[in-house]
């Protein structure tokens, strides 16, 4: 099982500005300037800061899951679902094969849904899209976002053929690589859904973005254990400093102490932090999971492994 991230941002896409990049230029080329220019440029810039040796990316949520038969699933559709479409196309243009794509939807606020209409297989006779929600009326949802008032091309007006069926906390779907889907009721306004993958090998991937967790939710935590408990890879919302949740509280997200308390009680292996607040800048948001890693110090937790939430990245299990 393969898991990639396309889209890693929360609320709206939010693309790097001039000013930012201005500023990542110049301390690139201060450091440059104070290395002594030694050694080739490929050796510096792996030496060079998380912030400014990577963009953590400004797509909205959008990740895939490739399973043992090389099957796609795709959790949600925020901007990032371009650049996946981009590449199924390409796929598809090399071999010429029918394709389905069976997608997860968490909820349907708008920077979870605003890629389809972008999403270039939509258009192609040849893929055949399956979505699988807890909402009866999602097909509706995404019908309304394609109206006139805001989109050119209506949803049925696009070529491929879309099935929506309907999937509940307790059900348990299998597909032909032995893959088993779950989904789990998170707190976000609105109502959100996290998803788990358990490959053949017995290997979990959890998703759970828009979720809110704080201080005074133990006992929420506890009951989700029997649904998170040993994931071998969990992506979790952790769109907040611990000062910014105080003034955001029920707006449906998580602080990154509160991230690292659920993973280590639920005794995840991997914790990867996402759904980063769009006016944070890389800078701040790799402060954000370097405290993370100390707050997983200071609660004695030597199993858990941090990974920050950035475009590209790519997990295999």
């Amino acid at each position: 099982m393969i898991v990639q991230l396309y889209g890693v941002r929360g609320s709206i896409a939010s693309p790097l500005r001039n000013q930012d990049y201005r500023k990542k230029i110049i301390e690139i080329l201060d450091l440059y300037k104070q290395s002594g220019a030694e050694g080739s440029a490929d050796e510096f810039w792996q030496n060079l800061p998380y912030h400014l040796k990577f963009v953590t990316g400004s797509d909205t949520t959008c990740v895939s899951v490739t399973d043992d038969d090389g099957e796609t699933y795709v959790l949600d559709m925020g901007t990032g679902l371009r650049n996946l479409g981009d590449e199924l196309v390409s796929e598809y243009f090399t071999n010429q094969l029918k394709k389905t794509i069976s997608f997860f939807i968490t909820h349907t606020h708008w920077d979870h849904i605003q890629g389809l209409p972008f999403f270039k297989p939509i258009y192609f006779p040849d893929f055949h899209l399956h979505f699988y929600s807890p909402y009866s009326d999602l097909e509706k949802r995404l019908h309304t976002q394609q109206e006139p008032e805001f989109f050119p091309v209506p949803l049925d007006g696009t070529g491929s053929a879309k099935e929506f069926k309907l999937f509940f906390p307790g059900d348990v779907l299998e597909f032909p690589s032995g893959l088993k889907v779950e989904c789990y009721p998170l707190k976000h306004p609105g109502g959100s859904f996290a998803y788990k993958f358990t490959n053949r090998a017995g290997k979990i991937f959890i998703f759970a973005t828009d979720a809110e967790f704080t201080g005074a939710d133990m006992d929420l935590i506890h009951d989700c254990m029997p649904f998170f408990a040993d994931a071998d890879l969990l992506i979790l919302d952790t769109q907040y400093t611990l000062d910014e949740s105080f003034s955001k509280f029920d707006w449906g997200h998580t602080a990154y102490t509160m991230s690292v308390n659920c993973a280590s009680a639920w005794r995840v292996k991997n914790l990867v932090l996402t759904h980063h607040e769009p006016s944070y800048s890389d800078e701040k948001i790799y402060e954000i999971y370097e405290s993370a890693k100390l707050h997983k110090q200071q609660l004695g937790e030597k199993k858990l492994k941090i990974h920050l939430a950035r475009e590209g990245l790519r997990f295999h299990l």
